[in-house]
């Protein structure tokens, strides 16, 4: 039986390597937003919350390759900042902000902020987008703190700077397998891929 096609809608490489492996036991042919880009062009996230850029970017990509389509949106929402950064994570320091500036930011903002006041959450919803229309939705959160000083060299966003609960590294300091069991995305796409067996059986 031929596997069934299934484009990730991003082109953030670290996130779609996360996607790749979090998805590898439903036996889909994963492929790239990168190979369709002349097809689906610019997607402009102009949504007020992650479940609407998630389904703008899934249908969008769904109905222009005709493929399934998975898309998530997720940021990091500061309790002491109302939920900011949120849906503008990505360009918190600016349209084109590196990583390191969005997280400098943030840490400069907070830098008044004591430690039991520094609660923060990682969210993500993800949405897989069937050509014809159907479509399931996911959610997952993942609450921890921010430090003062960016700490650790893996991943990527504002994983340097996020201690998640129950520990005391911070998220880029954690192996690929740990960070996939308790991450907002990892926690996401286990409720999303149940929801996708139906979708595809």
């Amino acid at each position: 039986m031929k596997a069934l096609k299934a484009v990730i809608a991003t082109k953030n490489k670290g996130k779609l390597k996360e996607l790749q492996r979090l998805l590898a036991d439903l036996g889909l042919e994963i492929e790239s937003l990168e190979r369709f880009q002349d097809k689906v062009g610019h997607i402009v996230e102009d949504g007020s919350t992650f479940f609407e850029n998630a389904m703008k970017k899934a249908k969008t990509v769904a109905e222009k390759t005709g493929l399934m389509a998975i898309a998530d949106d997720s940021g990091l929402e500061v309790d002491a900042l109302s939920g900011r950064p949120g849906i503008f994570s990505a360009r918190y320091a600016g349209e084109n902000a590196s990583d390191e500036e969005n997280y400098l930011k943030l840490l400069d903002e907070l830098k008044d902020v004591p430690e039991t006041k520094r609660g923060a959450q990682f969210r993500c919803v993800i949405v897989a987008y069937m050509p014809d229309g159907r479509y399931v939705s996911a959610e997952g959160i993942c609450r921890g703190m921010i430090t003062t000083a960016p700490i650790g060299s893996h991943g990527f966003g504002y994983d340097p700077v996020f201690v998640p609960e129950g520990d005391s590294r911070t998220m880029a300091q954690l192996s690929r397998e740990e960070k996939n069991k308790i991450s907002h995305r990892g926690k996401a796409l286990k409720n999303l891929k149940a929801k996708i067996k139906d979708l595809i059986s």
